[in-house]
């Protein structure tokens, strides 16, 4: 059994608080036992005024909050997934862009958002996430102390080709940092990571951000962590702070043997009209 840790957090408009609090989580939770700490989507800075956040946004080289959790995390001696940062690329836009940092603060693995955020909800909610960000080109697995980590982002979650690919190229656990909005958090939330777990026999870590935020939004909360099997171990519903699962790497082998799904897969060629 391997300890991992999921922060759900109230990101607000300045960054450097935002930081404080991720830092205090990886003391924490170190101090909780865990291997692994786990931080929503946009961990860094949450702000839907564009006006407002953009003199916050920097480079990966310079982000203030990435370089306070890398070395919180060398520091403690732990893990970190940071669930994501809003990036400065060098055209100009954003990628939002997640992090895996181990234990001595390098960064291992980076992952951009591939599937962007652009909806008209029914409570008249509208997002338009590609108008300052950039999408990912690839999906991306990482070797961590839980196993092999594949990582993906909020509205990644409604494409089932990408975890498949994830599994297929190894992955025993799903990352799902998210901000979900709470009307489809309620409607979606636990189905479709549930799903995703089911479907690829591997674990599901859902760090999300929850409560009301500086900028006006609400979010959904309920960070999950999920077994192999759809099993659902751990929902931190909607309070902010920090929650604890264990992960038996073995669960994976057993459920896979039971049900050989990825043994199973095969490629599903176009559809012909009847």
């Amino acid at each position: 059994m391997t300890r991992a840790a999921l922060l759900q957090m109230t990101s607000g408009i300045d960054p450097a608080a935002n930081a404080a609090t991720l830092v205090e989580a990886v003391a924490q939770a170190r101090a909780g036992g865990a291997a692994m700490l786990f931080t929503p989507e946009m961990s860094g800075l949450l702000d839907g005024d564009r006006d407002r956040a953009r003199p916050h946004y920097r480079s990966e080289n310079e982000d203030r909050v990435l370089e306070a959790v890398r070395e919180a995390a060398a520091k403690h001696g732990i893990w970190v997934h940071l669930g994501s940062l809003a990036v400065l690329r060098d055209d100009g836009k954003l990628a939002n862009r997640a992090f895996v940092i181990d234990d001595r603060g390098a960064i291992r693995a980076r992952y951009d958002k591939m599937h962007l955020f652009d909806v008209d909800l029914p409570t008249g909610e509208s997002w338009r996430e590609s108008n300052s960000y950039t999408a990912g080109e690839g999906p991306v697995v990482v070797e961590t102390p839980l196993g092999g980590l594949g990582l993906a982002i909020c509205y990644d979650l409604r494409f089932p080709d990408l975890f498949r690919t994830l599994s297929d190229a190894g992955a025993t656990i799903l990352a799902v940092p998210a901000a979900f909005t709470r009307p489809t958090g309620a409607a979606h939330w636990h189905v479709l990571l549930r799903a995703r777990a089911i479907e690829a026999a591997a674990f599901v870590l859902a760090a999300a951000q929850t409560g009301d935020h500086e900028d006006g939004r609400a979010t959904y909360g309920h960070s999950l962590a999920i077994d192999p099997w759809g099993e659902v171990l751990l929902d931190m519903g909607a309070p902010a702070g920090l929650g604890f699962v264990e992960i038996d790497p073995a669960r994976v082998a057993d459920v896979r043997a039971r049900v050989p799904v990825l043994r199973h897969r095969r490629a599903i060629p176009e559809a012909t009209a009847a």
